[in-house]
């Protein structure tokens, strides 16, 4: 309302359309104070105030407006018929605010800005905890030396560097007194890291005469100690790999205690593959090398100490926190392919003989000639005949089913077979199935000509079992492995024996380094892993979870194949597509969460 209107009322002379009854009031009655909302606890702080019926009848019930004794405006109904005549001066809000409403404002205000504090550290720290980690004093690239009194002491062994369980016993030493609690996966420990002592003239140290290659600064090193089988040290120094990527830090592998030769006898040097921040640089005094703490200025992981950097810290650094199931593990899997496609590559004789095995099983593929009338004649030889390669390639990339039986030393983890073999009918089974569901029909939408399906290559350490697979088949069947090729080369790397780690272990390193030599050609026709493009690759692999030939197929597979993501559908709350997909575990059929881990960890 304007001043003017107020100024009309007041004179007591208001016009017909604006009457309405005038209620007087004193400036602090109780009515006065209900309309502004007042409670009944301000009513009584006021009371001394106004006690006496003098003060509280000190001013007329009426004055003009133009009187200093005029009440201030706000005192008037909210609810009245008459807009209020003007907003609350500075003085009213200042009367209004009282210590007692800025006190009880305190805690939210307070509580506001802490959490707007805490939300914005969570945002950094999701997008670059870098930042972080520099406002608190750490850098991942530049590790203390630590005091004397946090040295690691090998003074009592004599060879070096240490086999894998001695190591382990080192890691052990340190976990008794609680030194590997940290804060972070890589964050230092309260009382500041832990490392052996470091030679100071690390330009020149046992280098001969005339040589000045300097020592790598940082290095990860992945130990080969020959406790585990070949799968299970490649699964592990694939994540090790990724970390020295991530870390900025030089990998080797170190090969001393292989029982299965030199690494370079079956791959590729990973310096060359993976040169890293110093290329060129020399490898530490093995003497330099420590296993626990991880933050070590040259860290040395083997199967033996995976337990203690691979485990829950681990998982809950790398593994997607946001998704369900085998989802989570979707990172640690890209980590896992990268290394495989960029640094554990097959040496060129290895890789020779995995083209041959490939080509040969592209032949075995072979097609009797088709229909009069059949569609897509572009897929027709000279003579009439049908290319089998190219007509399953021209809409199926992944012509045949692959198929890993693990025998020897390993058993089924789930029930029923707990403890036993799953049973052969199981693989013989799932293969049917996998090619009805893969291949039910042929590419030329007619019933299926393939010679003999499925078409198959099985890889077991059993040869009676391998054969036993063949045999539940018709003759006719197109079945491919190492013991039934036509090459000798590859012939002779097939097993005869079950594989059992212990009797592996004193077997002649001959046969021990042509056994391993058949294990990488197995794992690249098992799960596709360091194909070429053009080459025959597998349609779905099917095995049992407790091989770890089995954990890497899916990545040989791929993300989406393997779990059959690739269908455009959402699978945020990491539901597998089972129609979809092509990595067939046979022993907990997707019962465990997750239903594919990237390694394993050895007790």
């Amino acid at each position: 309302m304007a001043p003017g209107r107020l100024n009309f009322l007041a004179s007591g002379r208001p016009s017909s359309s604006d009457y309405s009854q005038l209620t007087p009031r004193t400036p602090h009655s109780r009515s006065g104070h209900a309309e502004e909302a007042i409670t009944e606890a301000d009513i009584d702080e006021d009371a001394d105030a106004y006690a006496s019926y003098r003060q509280q009848q000190s001013e007329p019930l009426l004055v003009s407006s133009a009187d200093t004794s005029f009440p201030l405006a706000g005192y008037r109904s909210r609810g009245d018929d008459h807009d209020a005549p003007t907003k609350p001066s500075a003085a009213q809000w200042r009367k209004h605010l009282t210590r007692k409403s800025v006190l009880n404002n305190t805690p939210l205000v307070v509580g506001t800005v802490l959490a707007g504090i805490l939300f914005s550290l969570i945002v950094v720290s999701l997008k670059k905890p870098e930042v972080l980690d520099a406002a608190v004093g750490y850098v991942a690239s530049s590790i203390p030396i630590p005091p004397p009194g946090h040295r690691i002491s090998y003074e009592n062994y004599t060879r070096f560097p240490l086999a894998g369980m001695e190591y382990r016993e080192e890691c052990n030493k340190l976990m008794a007194g609680k030194f590997m609690h940290h804060g972070g996966y890589w964050l230092p420990p309260p009382g500041g890291p832990m490392d052996v002592s470091h030679h100071d003239d690390v330009t020149d140290y046992h280098l001969p005469e005339g040589e000045t290659t300097t020592a790598c600064s940082k290095t990860i090193t992945y130990q080969l100690d020959g406790t585990v089988g070949l799968t299970a040290d490649l699964a592990l120094m694939a994540q090790a790999a990724a970390l020295a990527r991530e870390r900025n830090r030089t990998f080797l592998v170190d090969d001393t205690y292989w029982n299965r030769g030199r690494w370079t006898d079956h791959f590729q040097d990973v310096r060359s593959r993976q040169p890293g921040p110093e290329p060129g640089c020399k490898a530490p005094p093995p003497e330099e090398l420590v296993a626990c703490p991880r933050l070590a200025r040259h860290w040395v992981v083997n199967a033996r100490t995976a337990k203690f950097h691979f485990g829950h810290g681990f998982y809950e650094n790398y593994e997607d926190p946001y998704r369900r199931n085998v989802m989570r593990q979707r990172p640690i899997f890209e980590h896992s392919l990268q290394s495989f496609k960029e640094t554990i590559r097959p040496n060129a004789h290895n890789a020779q003989l995995i083209r041959a095995a490939r080509t040969e099983l592209a032949a075995v593929l072979s097609l009797p000639p088709h229909a009069e009338n059949a569609r897509n004649d572009d897929l027709s030889t000279a003579d009439g005949s049908r290319d089998a390669e190219a007509a399953l390639t021209a809409h199926t990339p992944d012509p045949y089913i692959a198929v890993h039986i693990r025998r020897g030393d390993r058993h089924a983890a789930d029930f029923p077979y707990r403890g036993k073999y799953v049973p052969l009918e199981n693989f013989v089974a799932a293969a049917r199935d996998a090619w009805a569901r893969l291949y039910g029909e042929d590419v030329f939408g007619e019933a299926a000509s393939f010679p003999g399906a499925p078409i198959a290559y099985v890889a077991s350490d059993s040869h009676a079992t391998a054969h036993d697979f063949v045999s539940a088949f018709p003759a006719s069947t197109a079945v491919f492995s190492l013991d039934s090729s036509t090459d000798p080369a590859l012939r002779a790397l097939a097993p005869q024996h079950e594989y059992v780690q212990q009797e592996f272990n004193v077997m002649e390193l001959e046969d021990r380094v042509r056994l391993t030599r058949g294990m990488v050609v197995d794992l690249a026709m098992v799960s596709g892993m360091w194909a070429w493009e053009g080459d025959v690759v597998p349609g779905a692999t099917i095995c049992t979870l407790t091989s770890n030939i089995c954990k890497l197929s899916a990545v040989g597979l791929g993300w989406d194949r393997a779990f059959g993501f690739g269908d455009g559908k959402d699978h945020t709350n990491g539901d597998i597509n089972n129609a979809g997909k092509r990595w067939i575990e046979l022993d907990n059929k997707g019962n465990v969460s997750p239903s594919w881990n990237a390694f394993e960890v050895f007790a």
